[in-house]
């Protein structure tokens, strides 16, 4: 019997070995707001996959050349070439967000949006969606919950819609579940300098599982209850969000990062809540959490 025992345990380890990192699909692509962070966020994601050995990402970035908005008195041959222009860009960015169709998402675990923001035009949407729900990971971060408002599946998959910010502010984020790989890392109650706070519609705390939440108002300091990162199942997905990530020194710990307000210790710790809502979301680490 304990020689049974061995052989299966050495078998799952072999298997577990064989099929080495997990891959995620990173899509940092906007038609709306663009974060000047985003591309510390597609460094950072890179090497924490890197750094783990958990997971390696492939990226869905934004086409180079979209025109800039034509300027108030604009010609009439200057709008027809800023129409011709902005046409061409959209063609590139529905090429690029090929990579999230049905038959290419088959060579992925998971997909992160990234500060992702507007309606953007991936070939399949409801493919998507099912993708997730037959049991796939979906990483949502920050401006994540920015994105598609005129599609109701996704904002039901996400769990939450932004719908406005105030002015950067500290907060004191207070760790809903220690057990959790996103949050196991921070302390009961983990403050962030300056941060940008989203409020969010359509969310219902029944329906996720908090993980850090505020207990005042970010604005008027109002006693309540506002979500600041969440996971849940969708079907057999995982889908896990945090609206934090909107400044470059929430991301990067360099010490010597142009107008720092976030210690590094901050960064260090936003990294490790990161990397772990990605191991929950990929079933690396962590059960499967309900409302």
């Amino acid at each position: 019997m304990k020689k049974l025992l061995l052989l299966t345990l050495l078998g799952l380890l072999a298997a577990s070995l064989q099929a080495g990192p997990k891959k995620l699909l990173v899509v940092t692509t906007t038609t709306g707001f663009r974060h000047s962070s985003i591309p510390t966020a597609e460094k950072i994601l890179e090497q924490l996959g890197r750094d783990s050995g958990e997971f390696t990402v492939d990226f869905v970035q934004q086409p180079p050349g979209r025109p800039d908005n034509l300027k108030p008195g604009a010609t009439d041959e200057q709008k027809a070439a800023f129409i011709a222009a902005e046409a061409q860009w959209q063609e590139s960015l529905k090429a690029a967000l090929h990579k999230l169709s049905p038959e290419s998402l088959q060579h992925y675990d998971g997909v992160i949006f990234a500060s992702t923001t507007g309606d953007l035009p991936i070939p399949d949407p409801q493919g998507l969606l099912d993708w997730i729900k037959a049991g796939h990971a979906f990483i949502g971060l920050h401006a994540a919950s920015d994105t598609f408002h005129h599609w109701p599946g996704y904002i039901d998959m996400l769990g939450g819609e932004f719908r406005h910010h105030g002015r950067q502010v500290s907060v004191d984020c207070l760790n809903q579940d220690p057990h959790n790989p996103a949050t196991a890392a921070l302390p009961a109650t983990w403050t962030v300098s300056q941060e940008e706070i989203y409020q969010f519609t359509n969310y219902d705390a029944g329906k996720v599982h908090n993980l850090l939440i505020l207990d005042r108002h970010p604005e008027t300091g109002a006693p309540g209850s506002f979500p600041v990162a969440w996971c849940k199942m969708y079907g057999s997905g995982r889908v896990f969000y945090t609206s934090l990530g909107h400044r470059e020194d929430v991301w990067d710990p360099d010490p010597e990062l142009k107008d720092r307000k976030n210690a590094p210790v901050i960064s260090k710790a936003y990294q490790a809540h990161v990397l772990g809502g990605i191991e929950w979301a990929l079933g690396l680490k962590g059960a499967a959490s309900q409302p």
